[in-house]
């Protein structure tokens, strides 16, 4: 059974996509979204094979109707992904889509002869505080320091380092914050809902672009709005939306990106490969989030990092806890993470510079720790009631807390661990003079001797040198 922050952010994306039906898969479970009623192939003649045996095989079952199987275009070109309809996606509940089932199960065959996959759902991709969400983020007075703090490197505009951000677009007054007079890019959609209340995660670019400036000062950052919808998007359309990022100004140094999904596979997304391909022929670095369901599931692209190929262009970030010695709670963990940074309750740049800015909570606190852990995480506080919760919680008549941003917040997850290390990579280019970012990762991993404590394993972490630990409560005995 699928937790209830999931089922409570299947409803929120399921709202921003009002057009798509959408199902929790392989059952129901919060291990990914998908397209009902759709699959993705190769365009040319994989998606003809695809189509001509996933007909056959439903002329043989009588209960499914054939006719519904066509191409349900347009195609992307550089993505070379074509969406084949092989099911009515009104049929069944979100548990379930028999047709796309049926319809993979169809095509193992053919895929074993061939030697590689030729068909796959249509998964949401979603920033990783979306669908599996660290914790929302908390006010902080201007008055109080930003963690990580500014680092004392001046800004070169001949030797800046520069660094995309994939994400939601930038806040209206994001030039109001002084960290960020070097960044650049595309503006929020929407920041506010129409009594004037800040949307769900609208300012999730911005607070990046904080954490990699701060880190990072002497960078050039451009922030693109490729994830402006609810920070959620069909697989079909995401990898056009990184060749459009990258095309808008060029391969950048560093790319750093939050988001992604689990597709319980390990080889990769089908609607990303031909944008990896391309990645690992040129010299950026992709730094990646390894998202936030508390899992050793692989969650893509992040997890291309543990595939021959990409070992040197990708890098999969984890979070550690508030005191950097543990992992948080909510990481997702496993071999193909490559490295872990600070990831719970960072302070950065958000939004109500100019005015403050209201905000409702979307999702309740837990008594106890989603996860199992014993500590004070975020699963727990700060204490809020919030919109989304179900009936299960036993806050959810009550009415949900609003808070008022005035430029700063805190915030954990993934998505910020994988910032901080962006920045770190970028920090290591500037002090050490290295032009290659790829270089620069390796030189930064091999001279780390940091390490932290996840699930009992001993990791490598980066730890920031303007990032301040912050004591953990104890709520029990134990990590």
């Amino acid at each position: 059974m699928a937790p209830q922050r999931f089922h409570e952010q299947f409803e929120q994306i399921q709202r921003s996509m009002p057009d798509v039906p959408l199902a929790m898969g392989p059952d129901d479970s919060a291990e990914f979204m998908y397209e009902k009623g759709v699959v993705l192939v190769r365009d040319g003649e994989e998606a003809g094979i695809v189509e001509d045996t996933v007909r056959a095989h439903f002329t043989a079952a009588p209960d499914l109707d054939q006719d519904q199987i066509r191409r349900a275009g347009p195609r992307t070109n550089r993505s070379g992904i074509t969406r084949i309809r092989v099911g009515d996606p009104g049929e069944g509940g979100r548990e379930a889509d028999r047709a796309v089932a049926q319809a993979l199960r169809s095509v193992r065959e053919r895929e074993d002869r061939a030697g590689h996959r030729m068909a796959a759902r249509n998964h949401v991709v979603h920033i990783a505080v979306n669908a599996c969400p660290g914790d929302e983020p908390v006010p902080v007075p201007l008055s109080e320091p930003l963690n990580p703090a500014a680092a004392d490197t001046a800004y070169d505009p001949d030797t800046a380092v520069g660094v995309l951000v994939v994400d939601t677009g930038l806040m209206k007054d994001y030039l109001s914050c002084d960290l960020l007079s070097h960044t650049d890019g595309d503006a929020q959609v929407q920041e506010c809902d129409e009594q004037g209340i800040l949307q769900q995660y609208v300012g999730h670019g911005t607070f990046i672009a904080g954490l990699v400036a701060a880190v990072a000062p002497n960078t050039d950052i451009t922030v693109r709005g490729s994830l402006n919808d609810a920070g959620a998007i069909l697989e079909s359309e995401f990898g056009e939306k990184l060749f459009e990022a990258v095309d808008a100004g060029g391969w950048p140094d560093v790319l750093s990106l939050s988001a992604g999904t689990s597709n319980g596979r390990t080889d990769g997304l089908l609607g990303v490969e031909n944008f990896m391909r391309e990645l690992r022929e040129q010299r950026t670095l992709l730094v990646a989030a390894a998202g936030n369901n508390g899992s050793a599931t692989p969650f893509w692209p992040a997890a291309y990092a543990d595939l021959p190929g990409w070992e040197d262009s990708v890098l999969s970030v984890g979070a550690l806890r508030s005191d950097g010695e543990f992992g948080a709670c909510f990481t997702n963990h496993g071999p193909w993470v490559r490295v872990y940074a600070p990831g719970e309750r960072l302070t950065s740049a958000l939004t109500g510079f100019e005015t403050p800015v209201p905000y409702v909570y979307q999702h309740s606190t837990y008594d106890s720790c989603r996860y199992g852990f014993r500590y004070g995480c975020t699963c727990r506080h700060p204490r809020h009631t919030g919109v989304l919760s179900d009936g299960n919680d036993k806050n959810a008549a009550a009415k949900p807390d609003q808070v008022m941003f005035e430029g700063y917040a805190q915030w954990s997850g993934t998505s910020f661990a994988t910032p901080m290390t962006a920045g770190m990579v970028a920090a290591h280019m500037t002090a050490h003079k290295e032009t290659d970012p790829r270089a620069a990762r390796q030189q930064l991993l091999a001279a780390n001797t940091g390490l932290a404590e996840v699930r009992g394993a001993h990791v490598p972490a980066l730890r920031p040198p303007t990032w301040r630990p912050v004591p953990v409560v104890r709520l029990v005995p134990g990590p």
